[in-house]
């Protein structure tokens, strides 16, 4: 039977991972070209809080990952799963889970070092303005996007991989051939 307060665990760092990873996308630095006494062009940067949201949705996302993979064995580890529709659908949630989770930590690590990267040159005023790189939109919100689909698969996987493992260990194989017993 699935596990009530990990289910509720799990729910709860993946929402406060998907609320970070939105006030991460509304926070991400925006830059200005301003001019010194010396008539040098440079870049000046707003807060980079949102390198540190980014951060703390990354490691709730992570906690929230190992939790569940530690309850259920990561699968792979402990007795096998009884043959049954639940086993087929706790591998496929597996992986579903696994490659969501990959691809939304890959875009709020990528996002939290792009926000925190600032340009530090300067130019004269004769040469074009420097560039002052930014973030591109959408990078935490596509974290954001990915931390549900992961939540929803390893919740999915969670249970019924719980279904799968509830009940009778898996039976001993047994032979299949004629006994060849005393006959009276």
């Amino acid at each position: 039977m699935a596990s009530t307060l990990l289910l509720i665990v799990v729910f709860v760092f993946d929402l406060i991972a998907f609320g970070l990873a939105v006030a991460a996308e509304q926070r991400r630095s925006t830059a200005k070209i301003a001019q010194d006494d010396s008539d040098r062009n440079y870049c000046v940067y707003d807060s980079d809080i949102a390198t540190g949201l980014g951060v703390g949705s990354f490691l709730f996302l992570m906690a929230s990952q190992l939790f569940i993979m530690i309850a259920s064995r990561c699968l792979c580890c402990g007795r096998g799963l009884r043959p049954s529709a639940s086993r087929a659908w706790a591998i496929i949630l597996f992986i579903t889970c696994w490659v969501t989770f990959f691809i939304a930590e890959v875009c709020l690590l990528a996002g939290s070092v792009r926000n925190a990267y600032h340009t530090k040159y300067r130019t004269l005023i004769s040469h074009n303005p420097p560039s002052c790189e930014i973030l591109r939109k959408g990078v935490f919100g596509a974290g954001a996007a990915f931390i549900v689909f992961t939540g929803i698969a390893s919740e999915l996987y969670y249970v019924s991989y719980s279904k799968a493992n509830d009940g009778l260990p898996p039976a001993e194989v047994r032979d299949a051939g004629i006994r060849m017993g005393t006959y009276k």
